[in-house]
């Protein structure tokens, strides 16, 4: 149940191939094509990175309360409204499969944001290996989610922390279709930089588009050198239908 397959046969004998690898849906050159969007915007797209079989697949996940590892109610703790659950491990292998392909490219963006900031922490090219390091530090729970909202719901501006490691970079894959199955809900980030207004980027999302943004900060370069501005992100009212989205975050949980 947790594998997503390839796309069904159709009629006349035909049939749709099956889908890339998702180390191969980012290019030959992984996300350094799109490294430039990351400095100058504070996020990325990647436009039509899983198919609709595979985002239907995803959400169908939902009704399979048996392979998350917990449920939370957003309007029962002021986030918002609308309801998540996390994943257990192992995870779905779709799943699985991205969070490792997106962190390998991802993991040389931070670890050059990191060293734009004086940060001592680098992280390891393999994702593998930052669980690990993750798992040692007593974060053990993981974090990679299917958000579900409907008609009126809604996600406050946040930030994906859960522990002392934290990835700075994650990703959001739009499950459903925008016109045909829901109306309303963008995604929205903000930035806020010192001494300046906030700024909101209200994206727009298709099925199958993946987000990739900062979970709490990035740097911006300055006339003084470089300097760190506060992201977070949530979803706008839905106002009608159901919207369902992935949500990618490298590190695990504290416990």
């Amino acid at each position: 149940m947790n594998d997503l397959g390839p796309d069904s046969a159709r009629s006349e004998g035909t049939s749709t191939p099956p889908p890339k690898p998702c180390s191969a849906r980012l290019g030959s050159d992984g996300l350094a094509h799109i490294a430039a969007d990351l400095d100058c915007n504070g996020y990325a797209l990647l436009p039509g990175l899983l198919t609709e079989t595979e985002c239907q697949g995803l959400s169908g996940l939902y009704e399979h309360p048996e392979i998350f590892r917990s449920q939370v109610v957003m309007e029962r703790h002021a986030f918002g409204r609308g309801e998540y659950r996390y994943f257990a491990y192992p995870l779905p292998a779709l799943v699985a499969e991205l969070r490792a392909a997106l962190y390998r490219p991802l993991s040389q963006v931070a670890n050059r944001w990191q060293a734009k900031l004086s940060r001592d922490i680098r992280y390891p090219e393999e994702h593998a290996d930052y669980l690990a390091q993750c798992h040692a530090a007593g974060q053990t729970r993981p974090t990679p989610l299917l958000l579900t909202y409907g008609a009126g719901d809604y996600n406050r501006l946040h930030q994906d922390i859960y522990g002392d490691l934290v990835f700075p970079l994650q990703a959001a894959v739009l499950l459903s279709e925008p016109g045909r199955d829901f109306s309303g809900g963008a995604f929205v980030l903000t930035e806020q930089r010192a001494r300046v207004q906030t700024r909101a980027h209200v994206l727009p999302l298709r099925q199958g588009d993946a987000v990739i943004f900062p979970v709490k900060d990035r740097p911006v370069d300055g006339v003084r050198g470089p300097y760190r501005t506060q992201h977070r992100h949530g979803v706008s009212t839905v106002d009608s239908g159901r919207r369902n989205t992935l949500g990618i975050i490298f590190h695990d949980a504290s416990g």
